[in-house]
This record gives structure tokens, sequence and C-alpha cells, in this order.
């Protein structure tokens, strides 16, 4: 299993409009093979830091998604949104790791 936190800082202001064009990526990436779950979050105490964490069943659920057309063609259009990113991809290490 891999786990993806990818951590988007927004610029000012940009909040709802990254969660409205984000909804049909997550909404797609939910049905998605191989996908365990997938969900954006906010964070509490900085409303302008969102982060999607998603869990994946094995390396080629995940390469299967980075190439599927809602990820190729709504990724690029969150980019308008951010000020910073930081992709980490973790995998499971206990208790049976």
């Amino acid at each position: 299993m891999i786990t993806i936190i990818a951590k988007n800082i927004l610029k000012p202001g940009t909040a709802a409009d990254f969660k409205r064009a984000a909804k049909p990526l997550v909404e797609a990436s939910q049905k998605e093979s191989g996908c365990i779950s997938y969900d954006l979050y906010e964070d509490i105490s900085e409303p302008n830091v969102l982060s999607f964490i998603e869990c994946w069943k094995d390396d080629e659920a995940l390469q299967k998604h980075n190439s599927s057309p809602h990820f190729t063609q709504i990724v690029p259009q969150l980019g308008a949104f951010r000020e910073s990113s930081e992709i980490r991809l973790y995998r499971k290490v206990l208790p049976d790791g």
C-alpha cells in the first residue's frame, strides 16, 4: 500500500476555487480500481493549506491514476491556485511491514 500526502499552500483568497476545481478529481479518483482512499483535507489552523491524502493498493494502481484523464487535466489547473506544494509518498512499515 502506498500513501500520498500532497500538501498545497494556496494563494490568499483561492481556497474556495481550489476546492471547487478539485472536487471532480477527488470523485473520479475514488472510483478508480486500486484506490483505497482519496480525500482533500483542510488544515485546521491554516485554512489556506489543503492536502490530498491518498492510499493506493500498489505502484501499478498509482501509475494508472497518474496517467488518468482526470489527473492529467485537473492537476495542472490546480497550480493556478498554489503558492507552493509538497508531495510525499509513504509505505506502511508497522505493524505488518
